[in-house]
């Protein structure tokens, strides 16, 4: 860029400024680059922020408030994250309408002494001044780590790890599960232990913020009233984010996601939202808006035209292939919701609503679910993991002879189920397992052909998880349903944690990880119970 170039587009900037307490993108975009076309493309190479030409940015606090984070790891490179907010709990982060250019580092050590990737990214207003850079080029199989750069300001140094490549044959791999989490209703003190688990990889299966504002014996309090708009779900976010033990985790290794209902509003499905709001659709945009803009998830998953794709796969070699499953964005309608709100879900008996059992009914939606048995057909992964949002077995409760369906839930969508389990046996995917959440509860079962037939074959292992902080089931209300599921192996809604894993060539072994107390930040941990599932084996074996 030349001087006289760098004069020109100096002077227009300070011109907008004046004429316009509040440019838009498109006037500060012209001014910033009102320069030539060698300008242009020499703009676009990797060098520090300030190498810019552009004014250093002038901030109200420290801007990387919000820490960074890591996800979706290929075999030759990782998504990278961060946000300017120096003012986190307010809607446009205290950042000013401008583009800013931010520098971004990976190296192969802490120090930085052998960086091998490095370039700078455009944070805008009308992403909040998010970052995501998905870095490739880099070695299969080994740590990295990386930090950003914004004038003189350097973010905390995060750490990540790339997976496998094709074909190769790790020998070990450990990961683990969490959902769940009301920053009113518990401490993340559960992230704190994670750090200990020695993981490569973390799954987060929905509710990671809650939209609204409930429960018991609260320890905190969400900023504003619930979130039902664009501004309001980025302060959600930003304040879920100001979580320590969060921030450390994120920081620790790379994460991967899908969403629940409470992302955005409790209990809608698909288009349709739990109380019938005509605006719905409005409300959803903003808030896959503001989850795009605080995840560490490709470029590529960006929304568009009212949607964003967030199911994908994930290989470690030949050892696993992760299967991320959207069971919200494309499913039908929850069927006999409560006429006094006309959506959402409910308990019912097939008996006296028939259109439970409707095999036209999608929990997936058509295009997902042939995607999915497409990756199933395809896989050489000696372990298939299947990370979705919700208890996959049966878990009703009996009426005289008639088990009962929770319609939010795969008992919503029987004929789904059933498509989803003939799919895995068709194609012989090898050691299937399904992890979930949702439920605020933990449940261990065995998977069986026909899900309310014990005796007939085991297909697969499930691990639901417990929720992370979220308040659980009162007993009376969970414990009478195990006796009535046989399949069930494992279940208890008492207690918070996650579900730690380690799978090798030979089995997988699972660890309930549950708090002493949820209300403390210092909570301690401990193993509720361990469970294994041996290489060509279907089903779970308490140990």
């Amino acid at each position: 860029m030349h001087d006289q170039d760098f004069d020109r587009a100096q002077r227009l900037i300070r011109r907008l400024r004046e004429q316009l307490p509040r440019p838009t993108r498109r006037d500060v975009i012209r001014a910033a680059f009102a320069f030539s076309a060698a300008g242009i493309a020499a703009s676009l190479l990797p060098r520090p922020a300030r190498a810019y030409g552009l004014e250093t940015p002038r901030f109200t606090g420290y801007p990387f408030t919000l820490g960074v984070a890591s996800g979706y790891p290929r075999a030759d490179g990782v998504s990278l994250w961060t946000r300017l907010a120096p003012e986190p709990l307010h809607a446009d982060g205290g950042m000013v309408p401008d583009m800013i250019h931010v520098g971004w580092e990976v190296a192969r050590d802490e120090q930085f002494a052998d960086v091998v990737r490095k370039g700078a990214a455009r944070a805008v207003p009308e992403l909040a001044h998010s970052v995501h850079v998905d870095v490739r080029d880099l070695e299969p199989g080994r740590w990295y780590w990386y930090r950003f750069t914004c004038g003189d300001e350097v973010s905390p140094i995060g750490r990540t790890r790339t997976a496998e490549a094709r074909g190769s044959r790790p020998d070990r791999l450990r990961f683990a599960v969490a959902s769940c989490q009301h920053y009113e209703q518990a401490y993340f003190s559960a992230h704190r232990h994670l750090l200990d688990e020695n993981l490569d990889l973390m799954f987060f299966v929905g509710d990671y913020i809650y939209e609204s504002n409930w429960g018991d014996n609260l320890v905190r309090r969400h900023v504003g009233p619930e979130a039902d708009t664009l501004e309001r779900y980025r302060v959600r976010h930003a304040q879920y984010k100001t979580d320590a033990d969060l921030q450390r985790l994120h920081a620790a290794l790379p994460w991967a996601f899908t969403w629940d209902d409470h992302e955005v509003e409790n209990d809608y499905a698909g288009d349709q939202s739990e109380n019938l709001d005509p605006s719905f659709l409005l409300r959803r945009a903003a808030a896959y808006q503001a989850f795009f803009e605080h995840m560490p998830v490709p470029l590529t998953m960006r929304p568009k035209a009212n949607e964003m794709r967030i199911y994908d796969t994930l290989d470690y070699g030949d050892l696993a292939r992760f299967y991320l499953v959207d069971n919200r964005q494309y499913r039908a309608p929850q069927v006999c919701p409560d006429p006094y709100k006309g959506g959402g879900s409910t308990d019912v008996l097939p008996s006296q609503c028939p259109q439970v059992n409707d095999p036209s009914r999608s929990m997936l939606g058509a295009a997902q679910e042939r995607w999915l048995e497409q990756r199933f057909a395809a896989s050489r992964a000696q372990w298939n993991v299947i990370a979705q949002q919700t208890i996959f077995s049966r878990f009703g409760s009996r009426h005289d002879d008639e088990m009962s369906a929770w319609t939010d839930g795969w008992d919503g969508y029987p004929a789904t189920r059933e498509r989803l389990l003939t799919a895995l046996r068709t194609h012989h995917v090898r050691n299937p397992m399904i992890l979930g959440g949702d439920i605020h509860a933990t449940v261990v079962a065995n998977v069986h052909r026909e899900a309310g037939n014990p005796q007939s074959a085991k297909v697969a292992a499930e691990f639901c998880g417990t929720s992370l902080a979220s308040q659980g089931w009162t007993e009376d209300m969970f414990n009478p349903r195990l006796p009535q599921n046989p399949h069930v192996q494992f279940g208890n809604t008492t207690k918070r944690g996650y579900i730690a894993f380690d799978i090798d060539r030979r089995g997988c072994d699972a660890r309930l990880r549950v708090l002493e107390d949820e209300k403390r930040r210092d909570s301690g941990i401990s193993t509720m119970a361990s469970f294994r599932v041996e290489d060509g084996k279907a089903g779970v074996t308490k140990v």
